[in-house]
């Protein structure tokens, strides 16, 4: 059955898709990367120190004296790398990281003007569908009525035959619209639960016997 958003709050429904919407994420996730290729682009110019080690083992055979003898030999130490001028090639990588760590930025936020604008969107299409829905069961009701009038008019003499078409005609576009604002009404609420990451196949089930028509 189709309900209003829960919460009824299009702010929260917004937060939400901020933190659940997958759009978002994959851009907040390309964010972090750029920023830790830039850390990793400047480290590039510091020297580094390692802790190196060796093990060589060593096993000689002495054949006239018929004895042998194992030799191990270990060694630890620490290297300083320090990294030679590339002509600016350094510099320039960092440039880059930079420049890709704006882009992300923008795409970040471009990613979440975006997923607000179509919760906005859904949430207020959800609602007001809803309003549309309850007014044109109305109408369909009303529209109903006056066809069983003018048929029972056109038993008394009172309405033609015209009479009669006409007001199905205006009962079968009522139920058109009903129809139509049903689905407009489903499609959004979908979204909504799309754009925040809460759509499940419950959801879709429900659609389905939403949809199905009715005996």
């Amino acid at each position: 059955m189709l309900s209003s958003p829960e919460p009824n709050d299009m702010e929260a429904w917004v937060q939400a898709a901020y933190s659940n919407s997958l759009q978002v994420q994959i851009a907040k996730a390309n964010l972090d990367l750029s920023g830790k290729e830039v850390e990793r682009s400047r480290f590039a110019h510091y020297p580094t120190i390692d802790a190196v080690g060796t093990a060589n083992y060593l096993n000689q055979n002495n054949s006239q004296l018929g004895y042998g003898q194992a030799l191990t030999t270990l060694a630890i130490g620490v290297q300083l790398n320090l990294p030679i001028y590339q002509g600016g090639a350094l510099s320039s990588k960092v440039r880059e990281a930079i420049a890709n760590k704006s882009k992300s930025e923008e795409d970040f936020e471009n990613a979440r003007r975006t997923v607000a604008q179509n919760v906005r969107q859904s949430f207020l299409a959800v609602n007001t569908g809803l309003a549309e829905i309850e007014a044109l069961k109305q109408a369909v009701a009303s529209n109903r009525l006056s066809v069983d009038a003018s048929k029972l008019g056109q038993e008394v003499g009172v309405r033609t035959q015209v009479d009669v078409l006409n007001a199905q005609q205006l009962l079968y576009s009522a139920q058109r619209d009903l129809a139509r604002a049903y689905y407009a009404a489903i499609l959004a609420q979908i979204r909504l639960k799309q754009a925040v990451g809460r759509l499940t196949p419950v959801d879709l089930d429900n659609v389905n016997r939403l949809l199905r028509p009715t005996p």
